[in-house]
């Protein structure tokens, strides 16, 4: 299998009366992802989700662990109104209204979350917004905190599917600063924000987690 559906953020031309945008992926992952995030996240606290999308993993995780509060955000409105729209349909109580925050904003006013995650983001975008994800988790983690991301990745210790190479120009034909990242330059990255590489999993679809600890 490929991952190329993930590069569709969600059906435009499906919004419901409510604004709900879909995306295809998330039904393909959110179970997947779920399995990581059970050896990942605490047992209490908030757990700021950048990069939300459409609100549908926010909306499934926050029904999946009950006794997280899940704070969903996006730098699209769109996507903002998405998230809240699907919010309201579930009804799940511990989703907070989302925040419109951007990775290349020069900060977040923000309450300290206890855990952050972040899915298939810094493929479609700059490799300044992965810089500024990284910088603006290093200050509001605290130590032993993790910090989750998913995405197609490249691995010097593994061979490349061909799916992902496809992929990956497919990025860079829609705009020349996207792409896949090599996971060792977001571990340089992390460890030069304070972070530890804990884990690294391999995920259906040819996409992986990536599990970091602030130190």
């Amino acid at each position: 299998m490929t991952n190329e559906g993930d590069s569709t953020p969600w059906f435009r031309d499906q919004a419901g009366p409510e604004d709900e945008k879909h995306a295809p992926a998330t039904l393909r992952n959110r179970d997947a992802i779920i399995a990581v995030l059970q050896e990942v996240l605490p047992d209490s606290g908030t757990v700021l989700e950048i990069a939300s999308g459409t609100g549908e993993h926010a909306v499934y995780f926050g029904e999946k662990f009950p006794d997280l509060t899940w704070q969903p955000s996006d730098p699209d409105p769109d996507g903002c109104r998405s998230i809240a729209a699907w919010t309201k349909r579930a009804g799940v109580g511990n989703v907070l209204p989302p925040l419109q925050l951007d990775a290349l904003a020069l900060r977040w006013d923000i309450e300290k979350p206890s855990a952050i995650l972040c899915i298939n983001m810094v493929h479609i975008a700059p490799w300044e917004a992965s810089i500024g994800l990284f910088e603006k988790a290093a200050l509001l983690l605290e130590s032993g905190s993790s910090f989750y991301l998913y995405g197609p990745y490249f691995r010097g210790d593994a061979p490349t599917a061909q799916g992902n190479l496809d992929f990956d120009r497919s990025l860079k034909s829609r705009n020349l600063r996207w792409g896949i990242r090599e996971v060792a330059d977001m571990n340089a990255l992390a460890t030069k924000n304070g972070f530890t590489r804990t884990d690294l999993v391999e995920m259906p679809a040819n996409n992986l987690s990536l599990i970091y600890r602030r130190d």
